[in-house]
């Protein structure tokens, strides 16, 4: 019995028709369209829903301006939701609605928790050939003209008290992967799964918000079509292509009109209950292996022009610190 992964994210915003392209762009399905709001899914089904900034239906921001409101999770079975309801019940804001358990987190953002309803679908990655390994033979590996991305596969928050926010998602189950000690925890709904389902860092001058919303791709070749494609579109990258030596994946990251940013990631590890969560300094090249300052022009596929001025190199800038 476990969290299975994110089933639904919602975000309050303040441009409803550029958030309306830039998810169209993003590769995701424009499923209802109305004065309240949109709703979109993943290619499995996992809904996006943008609202504006003032509907009275969303909980209160943690943060001002466009951000992530609710994050609503995928349980296995209704068993499940008796295990979790005598977790949450305790917790501020605790109510039922639409089959769905609501409370607020340690953090203040409304998290949901459901039978899951997205849907099996089929997807597989292209085969990459590696020594000893060959799966492609007399095959193109194939490119991709834009991204369709499979899932929401992560959420990562800033947060007060790190130590209360780990705990309350430790009760739901989640489990820590890796750490920064005192500063981050990557956590996974279950001991067997993906890397990381979330991602907490507590920021020495203490703030509450978004980070990023990460989007699942089935390999590194969607990430860059899909980053590409995005770039084609005119949106601004905030930092990639790149690798993230913590969890193996591949990223490209973009600056979001609903909230922070948002990523589209591929070939994360996956672990087991055998797994030993390893402690790790933070600091930019812990953060990326190797990352594309200004991303890769659309068009000529070539790096984009470098920002205009240098970071200060007293104090690297990593992704982590964004604001």
């Amino acid at each position: 019995m476990s969290i299975t992964g994110i089933d639904r994210i919602t975000h309050g915003v303040e441009d409803m028709a550029a958030c309306r392209a830039f998810f169209l762009d993003w590769g995701l399905r424009l499923t209802g369209e109305s004065d309240r709001g949109l709703d979109f899914e993943t290619l499995n089904g996992c809904e996006v829903a943008i609202r504006r900034l003032d509907d009275p239906a969303l909980p209160p921001p943690i943060e001002p301006g466009p951000t992530l409101r609710e994050v609503v999770w995928s349980a296995e079975d209704a068993v499940d939701i008796v295990r979790l309801r005598a977790v949450m019940s305790a917790r501020p804001g605790f109510h039922e609605a639409d089959d769905t358990l609501f409370c607020l987190d340690p953090n203040g953002v409304r998290v949901g928790v459901r039978v899951s309803r997205k849907r099996p679908v089929e997807v597989a990655g292209l085969p990459a050939n590696t020594w000893g390994a060959s799966p492609r033979v007399d095959t193109p590996a194939g490119f991709y003209d834009r991204a369709e991305p499979i899932e929401v596969g992560h959420v990562v928050f800033f947060t007060l008290d790190l130590a209360a926010a780990t705990e309350f998602y430790e009760a739901l189950g989640f489990v820590v992967s890796d750490r920064y000690p005192g500063r981050g925890n990557f956590m996974r709904c279950a001991p067997r799964g993906g890397h990381h389902d979330l991602f907490l860092l507590e920021m020495p001058e203490g703030k509450r918000g978004l980070n990023h919303i990460a989007y699942t791709v089935r390999d590194i070749y969607e990430v860059f079509g899909g980053g590409l494609a995005m770039s084609r579109a005119g949106w601004k990258t905030q930092l990639g292509p790149g690798r993230h030596p913590i969890s193996s994946a591949f990223f490209w990251y973009f600056q979001n009109p609903a909230g922070a940013l948002v990523e589209y990631y591929a070939d994360e590890d996956v672990l087991t209950e055998n797994w030993v969560a390893r402690d790790f300094a933070p600091g930019p090249t812990v953060f990326a292996e190797w990352a594309v300052a200004g991303g890769l022009d659309g068009n000529t596929r070539r790096q984009a022009a470098p920002p205009p001025t240098a970071p200060d190199p007293a104090r690297p800038k990593f992704l982590t610190d964004r604001g």
